[in-house]
């Protein structure tokens, strides 16, 4: 688990990542029935599942997930319905950012040469997206992409490289229109 979480090269199947997991699936399970709670009461069910949730943020089920406790969110930030993240390590969300539904943000990240993938080995690298983006649906952001404040990136994006503050990023793979 410390490996994984310093996105060193670990194995997804040991036991304690494996638990660590199941407790998320478990948590997700409860959270994706709660469309019809409150968001007052979804919030409270985030606060359980999520690293943290700043004041009047929410997400609507359903959401998915690898651990849920390396995801943090600032105050105000919005994630639209079907939204998936996977956070073997971090993920920030800054504040009033707005995203869309249908879009996955991955921090896990397999080993490029061929030997070292086949030995079942694993890491992560961490996203970061700055405060008050507009992340347009099923875009998608790649593990180690930095999105910096009030960027927006448009629907259907594919982001493989960091996007500046203030830069409207479309395509794929995403590129900062001129």
């Amino acid at each position: 688990m410390q490996k994984m979480l310093a996105g060193e090269l670990y194995r997804a199947g040991d036991p304690e990542i494996q638990a660590a997991a199941a407790a998320a699936f478990a948590w997700m399970a409860r959270y994706n029935a709660s469309l019809a709670l409150s968001r007052d009461e979804r919030r409270a069910l985030l606060r359980e599942g999520l690293g943290a949730v700043g004041p009047g943020s929410g997400i609507r089920p359903p959401f998915h997930c690898d651990y849920g406790f390396n995801i943090k969110l600032g105050k105000g930030v919005f994630l639209n319905f079907d939204c998936v993240i996977l956070d073997v390590v971090e993920v920030t969300i800054g504040d009033d950012t707005q995203i869309g539904p249908g879009v996955h943000i991955y921090t896990a990240d397999h080993p490029r040469d061929p030997e070292t993938r086949a030995t079942g080995l694993e890491f992560g690298r961490p996203v970061h997206i700055g405060r008050n983006v507009w992340i347009g649906g099923k875009a998608i952001i790649l593990p180690g992409v930095t999105i910096g404040d009030d960027a927006v990136i448009g629907a259907g994006a594919v982001v493989t490289k960091d996007v500046p503050a203030g830069a409207t990023a479309l395509g794929n793979p995403a590129r900062v229109r001129g």
